[in-house]
């Protein structure tokens, strides 16, 4: 009986849209730089000891934004976020309404990406750049980040209340540049249309779809072993 959409989860591999966007407009993620393969299993160096990344498939050598949003590569979106850096990752999320209540009809609990207003670590800011760490996301708000991909960088503001003659209105004006807007859509449109692409599943013939699934770990520590999965699909025409 619980109402989802009013609360904030972990939003797992959708949430790298949101880092991509970030990274890009930052002129830090460069989408035709090959990061190269490193294995399905990666850290950053000894300081993380015993703690890795992981992500699931192998899809070769070529290591671009394009193929890591297409395979949801965990391990690309955790080494741009460390490119990225906490600084930056903090101050664009807080540009995208993030520790801030929805202009919406209802109240929504709003999304977070620490609690405490802090990434206080490399592992943790990792983790985020795939929406795990402690990124919170209600899903009204992802929804609405996600509309700026197919309106030139522009996040349309959410309505409950039907309208005869709806007229969009812009929420955050120019969240996303236009030019990387149109990168991520694509990059979405990949996701869907792609045989490899980790929601071909709901590819259609008679419409053009984009989107990004993601599946998010609820667990107490890594090694909890009866956490649960949480399953989200962000999809737009």
């Amino acid at each position: 009986l619980m109402n989802r959409f009013v609360n904030t989860w972990v939003p797992g591999s959708t949430f790298k849209g949101i880092t991509a966007a970030v990274g890009v407009d930052a002129g830090i993620i460069n989408p035709d730089e090959n990061l190269g393969y490193v294995g399905l299993s990666w850290q950053k160096d000894a300081s993380w000891g015993d703690y890795h990344v992981t992500t699931l498939t192998d899809y070769g050598e070529t290591v671009n934004l394009v193929n890591a949003m297409t395979y949801s590569d965990n391990i690309y979106f955790a080494r741009e976020a460390l490119k990225i850096g906490a600084d930056t990752m903090e101050e664009k999320l807080k540009s995208f309404g993030f520790e801030e209540e929805l202009p919406f009809d209802l109240t929504m609990q709003a999304s977070t990406f620490d609690d405490d207003g802090k990434i206080d670590s490399e592992i943790q800011l990792a983790d985020s750049g795939y929406g795990q760490g402690e990124v919170l996301v209600n899903p009204l708000h992802l929804a609405a980040l996600y509309t700026g991909f197919a309106n030139n960088g522009n996040v349309i503001s959410l309505y409950l209340l039907y309208k005869g003659n709806p007229e969009p209105k812009i929420w955050l004006e120019q969240a996303y540049t236009p030019e990387a807007a149109q990168l991520i859509e694509k990059g979405l449109m990949q996701v869907i249309s792609s045989p490899h692409g980790t929601g071909y599943g709901a590819r259609r013939e008679d419409i053009s779809l984009a989107g990004k699934t993601g599946t998010a770990e609820i667990k107490l520590s890594k090694d909890d072993t009866s956490g649960t999965e949480l399953g989200w699909f962000c999809i737009f025409t």
